[in-house]
């Protein structure tokens, strides 16, 4: 039985990634370096009235574009088009087509407008001719105003709890592998959903993540690779409230569109709870939000994304609730 990878590829809704067939792919030795290279694109002198990047693609098990690369190849993009002053506060994406990871991409930027205090920008992710991805953002100047903030959830596991109650000695070999190749470490508090659901099939879970190395100062890096990570197990609540692990045979699913809210700055390099819920699923989609702290409760970011997911025979997965 092919096992799936720890976070699902994006792809559209009449080819789901978790579905795919594996493309086998050489062992990476530095994860986090390769995300990086794929995270810095080139510009192009070819120009219209639109700023022209390339960038290349992560090697994926499925042959599939990962969407977090997308998403941050994306804001980076559009981050290069804007003033110095100006950083991105939101982004609302919808996933068109599968991408292909054995090939780069193109992105263009529209300069939608630049006002006193925001500037917003189109971005479009291009293969073999097609969008695969589109991209609304929004950058601000920031000044000071009114602040507060939902507190962090309490009573959830420390990283190192977590670790020790639920490593990853208990997954699947091929699961270890390719966790160990992602350059994102993830640590489910209440135990991953790779083989089977452990616990009450509630449409909620935590999750600690961060680079398995440093990355530097770069504020507006940690804001991209951010937008990458916010990407990975956010599905999750969606399947964990029904049961339904990454492993079942035949489960479809693929996420449809992906909207950020970026509030404060934080360092990726150093452990983020993120804390997912899923309000609703039905007609075969599934909605998911998730809001991402630092260890100190800082509230750092906002997510939403609504998923296709379908299971061979839904009548067979527990209720919500039923473990």
């Amino acid at each position: 039985m092919r096992e799936p990878a720890p976070a699902a590829e994006n792809g559209s809704p009449e080819e789901p990634s978790s579905t795919a067939t594996e493309h086998p792919h050489p062992a990476v030795t530095d994860p986090v370096g390769l995300m990086l290279d794929v995270l810095d694109l080139d510009s192009s002198a070819a120009r219209t009235t639109e700023d022209i990047f390339t960038g290349s693609s992560h090697p994926m098990p499925t042959g599939r574009i990962f969407g977090g690369q997308v998403l941050a190849q994306a804001i980076i993009a559009a981050d290069r088009t804007t003033d110095d002053d100006r950083v991105p506060h939101s982004m609302h994406g919808y996933f068109l087509r599968p991408g292909d990871s054995s090939t780069g991409l193109t992105l263009s930027v529209d300069r939608i407008h630049d006002g006193r205090s925001f500037s917003t920008r189109r971005t479009q992710a291009y293969q073999h001719g097609v969008p695969i991805f589109s991209m609304i953002s929004s950058f601000e100047r920031e000044d000071p105003g009114l602040e507060h903030q939902s507190p962090a959830p309490e009573g959830v596991l420390s990283p190192e709890e977590a670790l020790e109650r639920v490593g990853a000695s208990r997954l699947h070999p091929l699961s270890r592998r390719l966790i160990s190749e992602s350059p994102i470490e993830v640590v489910h508090a209440e135990g991953a959903i790779y083989e089977q659901v452990p616990g009450p099939h509630v449409p909620q879970q935590n999750v600690w993540f961060r680079t398995r190395r440093t990355i530097g100062d770069d504020p507006a890096l940690h804001r991209a690779v951010l937008a990458y990570m916010s990407d990975l197990t956010i599905q999750e609540s969606v399947l964990r409230a029904h049961g339904v692990a990454w492993a079942q045979p035949g489960l479809k699913v693929a996420s449809l569109d992906h909207a950020m809210w970026w509030h404060r700055r934080a360092r990726v390099d150093e452990w983020l709870l993120y804390a997912q819920e899923s309000p609703s699923a039905r007609g075969g989609r599934g909605l998911a939000t998730g809001r991402i702290f630092t260890r100190d409760g800082d509230l750092v970011a906002t997510v939403a994304q609504e998923i296709m997911v379908r299971v061979p025979d839904a009548s067979d997965a527990a209720p919500a609730g039923e473990a």
